[in-house]
């Protein structure tokens, strides 16, 4: 069995305690070298220990998760954040494209994680900051979204996508620049996160972004040109939303 070391950040110590004997007693392969509590203690541990995987709180009573990266800006250790039930934390992680742990977690939840930290590569500096920026305004829109492909990790601006189109379990992403991204993700899952985004999902296969909207052809079951020119039909019932959210457009 191939050998891990470990290093878990949390300022909760009951959380902290938790955590660590739940990866003690499920994953014997994870050896926990240090625990810290605050953003100066865990840099501290950092800046001494290098730890294969490091398990890290969000919001700590000095600071954020994201302090530490900064201040450890070396750091090679793959990342497995934990996080408390919050809907726009949640929401962040999603465009970031990065794993997490939510709390209170599940023992399958903690297998999954690690799992996928032992055999993934870590974070790029991208991704982090478009975590770190979303968490940060939380009464802004995201304008940033990371996308896993088979080859690497790409970060784009919302306003470089035109449109999304599904491909049973991959989605399609259509760029201003005439690019197309395939993701193995469903196009639901794309249009839930996006839905407050300016994104419309305009019949099962089709994600569009509104601004790229020309024309609404009302003829042949009615169907959208857009400004890369593509035509995009419009399912009966979306209809009536489409219309409403032309009417609607500033």
């Amino acid at each position: 069995m191939k050998k891990f070391t470990a290093i878990v950040v949390d300022d909760i110590t009951e959380a902290l305690e938790m955590l660590c004997h739940d990866i003690e007693k499920h994953h014997p392969e994870i050896e926990i070298i240090g625990k810290a509590s605050s953003v100066i203690s865990a840099a501290k541990l950092l800046q001494k220990n290098h730890p294969d995987i490091l398990f890290l709180d969000i919001k700590l009573g000095d600071g954020t998760g994201f302090d530490i990266l900064e201040i450890v800006s070396n750091l090679q250790s793959k990342i497995i954040f934990v996080t408390a039930s919050d809907e726009y934390a949640i929401k962040a992680f999603k465009f970031a494209a990065i794993d997490y742990i939510l709390k209170p977690y599940s023992n399958e939840d903690l297998a999954n994680s690690i799992k996928k930290a032992t055999e993934q590569i870590q974070p790029n500096k991208e991704q982090i900051a478009v975590l770190q920026e979303s968490i940060k305004n939380t009464n802004k829109v995201s304008q940033k979204i990371s996308l896993h492909t088979s080859e690497k990790i790409i970060v784009l601006e919302l306003s470089e996508i035109i449109r999304c189109n599904s491909d049973n379990n991959y989605t399609t992403f259509h760029l201003k620049n005439g690019k197309k991204i395939l993701v193995s993700k469903t196009l639901k899952y794309y249009a839930d996160m996006l839905k407050e985004h300016q994104f419309l999902r305009v019949h099962q296969s089709h994600l569009i972004n509104t601004s790229y909207i020309k024309e609404f052809i009302k003829s042949d079951g009615g169907y959208l040109i857009l400004k890369d020119k593509s035509n995009i039909p419009v399912s009966v019932r979306k209809r009536n939303e489409v219309i409403e959210t032309l009417n609607n457009l500033k």
